[in-house]
């Protein structure tokens, strides 16, 4: 594998940081290339502004146009460029981080938000009567998996379908389905560790090793199996699924997921 860890936590010390070292040594040994971009490290720039764009901004600013123009004009600032050069480089992208506010940290949400300009990670494809953009399952990342490495405070049972939190799959929904499957990733199933503040030393030492384990399974381990936009089970343009599709008993994000 071409592995690219995007690394989202200010100490090195800590157990986000651990995970981190681990995939980067447990790959390395298992022969696989390994790149990471640790954001805080960095000094990863988090806020999409005019900058981003130079000459190819608008006034007044529209993100939209303004990313398209620089992209398509190789004018990118050059720590997008780089990142977006690490992703196309990648076949894997491991994305490590804790959960703060029900979400990724901010300087994360910046690295997509900048990175995932438009042109590279959305806005490409035909719109016709049978399509609607190549996206969700299709798109400039096609070919790639990836997975979240996520810690959170609070125990697993607050993270259910009756816990305060509502279920993990639920919250990590716009990550996996509008974030990555989106421009065309694979998504694998998460790894979560639960109670990450409380976790004692024989706590962490079970963490690692499954974490290592599934750092060696990733090329075999199947993708959560998200419907594709554009191969029948969605009406065009409304993009609504089809009557009859959906699973018995699901209902929400769990409509958007096959059997």
């Amino acid at each position: 594998m071409k592995a690219l860890i995007v690394y989202a936590h200010p100490e090195p010390r800590s157990l986000n940081g651990s995970l981190k070292d681990l995939a980067v040594s447990t790959l390395e040994a298992a022969g696989h290339e390994v790149r990471v971009s640790d954001l805080y490290a960095m000094n990863w720039k988090a806020v999409v502004d005019a900058a981003d764009f130079g000459e190819h901004a608008t006034s007044p600013l529209r993100v939209i146009p303004s990313s398209a123009g620089a992209y398509d004009s190789g004018a990118l600032t050059p720590d997008v460029a780089a990142e977006q050069e690490k992703l196309l480089w990648a076949d894997t992208v491991i994305f490590q981080f804790p959960m703060w506010w029900y979400t990724m940290p901010a300087i994360l949400k910046g690295w997509v938000d900048r990175v995932f300009s438009f042109h590279f990670a959305y806005g490409v494809g035909a719109h016709d009567e049978t399509r609607y953009g190549e996206r969700f399952g299709e798109g400039t990342l096609q070919g790639r998996r990836a997975i979240l490495s996520v810690t959170i405070g609070g125990p697993e049972s607050h993270y259910t379908d009756r816990g305060i939190n509502g279920p993990i799959e639920d919250l990590l929904f716009p990550i996996h389905h509008g974030i990555l499957y989106y421009p065309g990733m694979e998504v694998l199933p998460p790894f979560v560790l639960h109670g990450a503040d409380k976790m004692t030393r024989g706590d962490v030492e079970d963490a690692a090793k499954a974490w290592k384990e599934r750092l060696l399974s990733l090329e075999t381990t199947e993708p959560i199996a998200f419907r594709r936009q554009n191969f029948g089970d969605y009406e065009i343009p409304s993009l609504r699924l089809k009557e009859g599709l959906e699973v018995p008993g699901r209902k929400g994000f769990g409509l958007h997921v096959r059997d």
